[in-house]
């Protein structure tokens, strides 16, 4: 499938601190890069359904209603 999102929204910073949370001793940059690059590809698809779901509902704001209905 094809996202085409604009800018990466979580940075690789993040996906590093996800990755040690979970227990990994060390990071790589590339293993970062494509864990970010997965949750972003994710977060987006995410966010269109959201707002598909509002836009359905003939609402403007995004609920959280939204965001949980879209997983």
């Amino acid at each position: 499938m094809y996202y085409n999102y604009v800018s990466m929204s979580i940075a690789k910073q993040a996906a590093k601190k996800i990755l040690i949370d979970a227990g990994a001793e060390r990071v790589g940059d590339d293993a970062a890069e494509a864990l970010a690059d997965y949750m972003n590809k994710i977060a987006y698809a995410m966010a269109k359904k959201a707002v598909a779901l509002a836009r359905h509902a003939k609402r403007k704001t995004i609920k959280r209603r939204d965001v949980e209905l879209a997983r």
